[in-house]
């Protein structure tokens, strides 16, 4: 197997873009992603996506932006697996270069999601539940993060308030991004005054639904300075699952498809979670921001809300984490997110971060699909 890099990145602002369709903006991100690498062609399209049936009425999503890029002929699919489906596309995009198929891959992500109700948005996500025993029963994503945050406020003694740090975290680097939806800081104040909608979740838990598409460019190591002066080195990418069905699960406040993927990069990597500089978790919700650290090992069973208290969350903190903003500060198209967070990464690594700049040589992202049946984690290094 060929060792993979990053070359070319490209992202569109996130979101309510009604003037703009599916293709519009996934073409947008790829040719900005293909211009960032000089090049003008690829072979193989592999492009994340979870609702475009749904919201969009369009399907056959690879052929669909082959075609708008002129570059039709390509061999191009459309990947899905819930909000894990950017994470997804990006993997199988490095697998097909590292296998040899392919010479030079475009991973992109796309979702539209502020076209409809956000009644009908809410229905139309909860297809990533299990359909005949969580969402025929009137579950949405909200209710069950909502019943997981409880149960986890309990077994550990916290109380709704001890969450807030993941949200101003969140807000106050989204200020430093140009491409967030919400560049604005919160307070912890009105984290606690925020308004409810599933108890104890609240609006400042969430992240908003948005539109938006990411994209990178992908290619062997060994050619990778054909394209890019800073190119970046996928150093693992792996992907695990877990029940569909929260009720299924051996453990409900565990990731165990966060932990299984994550331990298999490390191994690919060969590397622990004290080699990881920054972090780009998966924070549709506070407390899947507290989860994803427990999984990967940055804390421990029930610290991951004292982590965040602490201060180790922040860009100065020991794990910085949604250093751009995260799902919560930069907004959730879903399908996109795990590109967005791949992207987001590389400027940290490249030092293209402006305001919310680290130094950083080795990042991590986690994209989750569902309430956690799909992970997918990948290590990005620089090759300084």
């Amino acid at each position: 197997m060929r060792e993979v890099a990053i070359v070319g990145i490209g992202q569109t602002p996130v979101g309510e873009h009604w003037d703009r369709s599916l293709r519009d903006l996934s073409v947008q991100a790829i040719l900005d992603a293909l211009d960032d690498a000089h090049i003008a062609r690829a072979d193989a399209l592999y492009i994340g996506n979870m609702l475009s049936g749904e919201l969009a009425s369009q399907e056959h999503l690879g052929a669909l932006v082959a075609d708008h890029l002129g570059l039709a002929g390509m061999e191009a699919i459309k990947i899905e697996a819930a909000c894990g489906s950017g994470g997804a596309a990006v993997r199988s995009g490095a697998l097909a270069v590292a296998s040899g198929q392919q010479d030079v891959v475009i991973a992109a992500g796309v979702e539209k999601m502020t076209e409809m109700s956000s009644n009908c948005t809410t229905r139309y996500l909860a297809s990533a539940a299990d359909g005949d025993y969580e969402a025929a029963q009137g579950f949405s994503f909200v209710a069950i993060n909502a019943l997981i945050m409880q149960r986890y406020m309990y077994e550990h003694g916290l109380h709704k308030e001890d969450f807030a740090p993941f949200a101003v975290n969140a807000h106050a680097n989204a200020v430093g991004n140009p491409h967030a939806m919400f560049r604005r800081p919160i307070t912890e104040a009105q984290f606690r005054a925020a308004k409810p909608i599933c108890a104890p979740i609240t609006l400042l838990d969430s992240s908003p639904m948005a539109d938006g598409a990411a994209a990178v460019i992908l290619c062997p190591l060994d050619r990778a300075r054909e394209f890019s002066e800073r190119p970046i080195r996928i150093a693992a990418s792996a992907l695990a699952t877990d029940t569909v069905a929260l009720h299924d699960r051996r453990d409900v406040l565990f990731l165990q498809a966060g932990y299984e993927s994550a331990r298999r990069a490390y191994r690919q990597a060969g590397v622990g979670p004290d080699d990881i500089d920054l972090f780009e978790l998966h924070d549709a919700f506070t407390i899947m921001a507290a989860l994803s650290l427990e999984a990967t090992g940055f804390a421990e069973r029930g610290q991951g809300v004292r982590l965040a208290q602490e201060g180790e969350i922040t860009r100065r903190g020991r794990i910085p984490i949604c250093t751009m903003g995260g799902l919560k500060g930069r907004g959730h198209p879903v399908g996109a997110t795990g590109v967005y967070q791949i992207v987001e990464a590389v400027q940290q690594l490249r030092g293209q971060a402006g305001d919310n700049q680290i130094e950083a040589r080795r990042a991590m992202t986690q994209n989750i699909g569902g309430s956690g049946a799909t992970i997918v984690t990948h290590i990005l290094e620089t090759m300084d």
